[in-house]
């Protein structure tokens, strides 16, 4: 891909075909189908051509995956839905990679919703393929349809030995009209082959041999390098810079002030100076020579202690209600006992084993680009926003990413390269270091919470307080927010499943200072750590087990609708009716890893478990934790997750995601933290911003709970529990209660 010489055409669907190796002559399906599906199955309402399904005349399938690869095994799990429903065979099936075209409906790689928003479309898409193909072959036989069926690659005359392979009846399929989705039959989860089966990674050989792209691999011929130093301060612009000395470094080839742009943030690139040069070498020495000075704006004087220290004081009082049922103030002035805590966490930020990359050219008013991007249309959309050139001028190709986490769905790094190709009217690539990653990205919010609980003289909860604040994702777009919005709100604060009868849920002021997006799982990180941990606090005051605790609050089987006690909760998008919070199914994860573990058994002196539950994403994962705390030093000693995730496309893709899970939320837990200091990043790299070392990974057991409710998502549930399930465990270790992360503040971690 990379040293084609045919960068700036416009690529047609046809002719994306071929350049993507599949010949024409092939049978080509990707229409949405006229249909009467359900709007949740997909994020689009487009009945415009998609390029899902090709098939060759020898026989070959070809399968577009929409979605971006950064190691959950998508390009694995979209093809392996349509091979399904097409009976392909699938040592024959080719995964080809989409560019970016609104006609494949969201391409957006975020918010765990690649199986969950396009199974159904997907099964749709291989089943209308297959049954062109078999309309075919009852034609070629004089047969009706009824009479044939698909198996492995061919189609087959009930009754007879007679069959005809896929690309033996490319020519006569392609003169089929496609059926609508209201004909179309699809399998019975019994007769599945490759749903639910552990297929291997269709990358994961080139990964291992090194064979792959990733964005930091793209070389196009006459190829510049960039290195940008850019603003410290969000909203800071250049005052002054040594061009000169800059120039002056050999293989410096131009020095350019990148454009200043007024907040809010939204995804342009950071004011700065790029140092474009014909090697990385040169483009970094060069950078190093140009002792820019800062405007550091309205922005520099935010410091993350003080502002926390802020949040903490504000949240002990009473704030925004956004939620409420009885008279919780009236019910804990009558309890018998009282407990009350309250969480903080620091800035995170992705630091992604890959820090972002993206290569451009220009060339008569046409933009082309390779990039680790998770969103592939919104990079389009922002290079021609600053390029101020259509979209349909803008072509995206996606390399593999070598991780993402989030931080890869904001393409600012895109546009940059896309400026600097325009500027020097040569392909340049834009080269982030790990530092630039640090202290350049977009960060999870630093956050306080504040919890009440009054119980009766029956040791149960009567009343229920609790209050967050930190500074909105929606101030990185817009500045007038200062306080969390209700998409972030129902990310499991707004949502909790307690049945507690008098409960206030409330929200508190936190100004934006920095750029703040997504991060794996989002506001769920530290609303998963506060109640988890709360729970756990409770069932000590009450002198009863966390697992007891926790089954008494969930109550009774049923679904817990959050607008009934007037929040209007968001669910992740997806239509209460088909994902409901149940429950039942949060009370058997915690059930299944409790037994699976042992968490309820006694444990060695300064060794103890700690156990956590929370719904995400519209999964359910239970974390079970753990440790051992001697001499003020912690160690995990192993780690036991369960999730229901509804019906699983790949079960080996799901238990990697779970393992990666377990291990970013204890990078989380354990060790990360993002201060701010005048506005600007202290952290710089891993030596600073630690994550998890192989000798601090425990033992990790995955169960994965057997349904055939709809998919539900899989990369971000299991990250919520993790934080509270250890910080539970270190308190009934060692009796110490950590209710500010990361632990390292408090011990040594080892």
């Amino acid at each position: 891909m990379s040293s084609s010489n045919q960068h700036l055409e416009n690529v047609s669907r046809r002719r994306f075909l071929k350049t993507a190796g599949i010949v024409s002559g092939g049978l080509i399906l990707g229409t949405t189908l006229p249909s009467v599906a359900p709007l949740w199955a997909d994020e689009s309402s487009s009945n415009e051509l998609n390029l899902f399904v090709s098939i060759r005349v020898d026989g070959q399938v070809d399968i577009i995956c929409h979605r971006s690869e950064m190691g959950q095994g998508i390009r694995t799990g979209i093809p392996q839905v349509i091979a399904e429903e097409l009976c392909a065979d699938w040592d024959r099936v080719n995964v080809v990679q989409g560019l970016a075209d609104e006609a494949y409906g969201s391409q957006n790689t975020d918010g765990s919703r690649s199986i969950r928003r396009n199974y159904q479309r997907m099964r749709e898409m291989g089943a209308a393929a297959r049954t062109m193909l078999e309309q075919a072959a009852a034609k070629e036989w004089g047969v009706k349809p009824s009479q044939v069926y698909a198996e492995n690659n061919f189609v087959k005359l009930r009754g007879s030995t007679r069959q005809l392979g896929f690309g033996e009846l490319v020519k006569s399929a392609m003169t089929m009209t496609p059926p609508t989705t209201e004909t179309l039959t699809f399998k019975s989860p019994k007769d599945f082959k490759l749903i639910g089966k552990p297929i291997t990674s269709v990358d994961i050989h080139k990964v291992v041999g090194g064979t792959t792209e990733f964005g930091q691999d793209v070389r196009l011929p006459d190829m510049l390098y960039a290195s940008i130093e850019r603003t410290p301060v969000v909203g800071g612009t250049v005052e002054s810079f040594d061009e000169k000395a800059a120039a002056s470094v050999n293989g410096v080839v131009k020095v350019f002030n990148m454009p200043a742009r007024p907040l809010p943030a939204l995804f342009n690139p950071k004011a700065g100076v790029a140092v474009i040069a014909s090697n990385t070498w040169a483009a970094l020495q060069g950078r190093k020579q140009l002792n820019v000075k800062w405007n550091t704006g309205n922005n520099g004087a935010h410091n993350s202690e003080a502002y926390l220290d802020d949040l903490t004081s504000k949240i002990t009082t009473k704030g925004k209600v956004i939620r409420k049922s009885g008279d919780a103030y009236l019910m804990a002035g009558r309890a018998a006992e009282k407990v009350s805590a309250t969480y903080t966490m620091p800035y995170l930020v992705h630091a992604p084993m890959e820090p972002p990359a993206a290569t451009a050219v220009f060339k008569d008013g046409k933009c082309e680009v390779w990039a680790c991007t998770q969103t592939p249309q919104s990079a389009q959309q922002n290079v021609a926003g600053a390029l101020e050139i259509d979209k349909e001028n803008v072509t995206v190709h996606v390399t593999l990413l070598g991780g993402a986490f989030g931080r890869k769905s904001k393409p600012d790094y895109v546009v940059e390269a896309a400026l600097l190709a325009r500027e020097t009217g040569k392909p340049v690539k834009v080269v982030w270091s790990r530092e630039d990653d640090i202290q350049h990205g977009y960060y999870h919010a630093v956050s306080a919470q504040h919890f009440e609980a009054g119980l009766n003289s029956d040791n149960r909860v009567q009343s229920w307080i609790q209050r967050t604040a930190f500074p909105s994702i929606s101030w990185t777009f817009d500045t007038r927010v200062d306080e969390p919005q209700g998409g972030e709100l129902s990310l499991g604060f707004g949502d909790m499943p307690f049945d507690v009868g008098a409960l206030s849920m409330e929200s508190h002021k936190a100004p934006g200072h920095i750029r703040i997006g997504w991060i794996r799982s989002v506001s769920n990180i530290h609303h998963g750590f506060a109640l988890g941990s709360f729970v756990d606090e409770i069932a000590v005051k009450a002198g009863k087990k966390p697992h007891a605790m926790w089954l008494e609050l969930l109550a009774n089987d049923r679904f817990v609708d959050p607008a009934t006690e007037g929040f209007e909760y968001g669910n992740y998008g997806d239509p209460k009716e088909v994902f409901p919070i149940d429950t039942k199914r949060l009370k058997n994860v915690l059930n299944i890893v409790v037994e699976k573990s042992g968490a309820d058994k006694s444990t060695a002196p300064n060794e103890a478990w700690g156990i956590s539950v929370h719904r995400s994403f519209v999964s359910y994962v239970a974390v079970a934790t753990k440790v051992s705390v001697v001499d003020g030093k912690v160690s995990i000693l192993e780690m036991h997750s369960a999730i229901d995730a509804g019906t699983v496309v790949n079960p080996d893709r799901v238990r990697a995601q779970q393992e990666g899970s377990m291990i970013f939320g204890l990078s989380i837990a354990l060790l990360g933290e993002i201060s701010v200091k005048d506005g600007a990043v202290e952290q710089s790299n891993f030596h600073d911003y630690q994550v998890l070392r192989m000798p601090q990974t425990p033992k990790i057991e995955t169960y994965i709970v057997e349904s055939d409710a709809p998919p539900g998502g899989v990369g971000e549930p299991g990250v919520p529990p993790v934080a509270a399930s250890v910080a539970n465990a270190i308190y009934h270790a060692s009796g110490q209660r950590i209710r500010d992360l990361p632990i390292s503040k408090h011990l040594r971690v080892s």
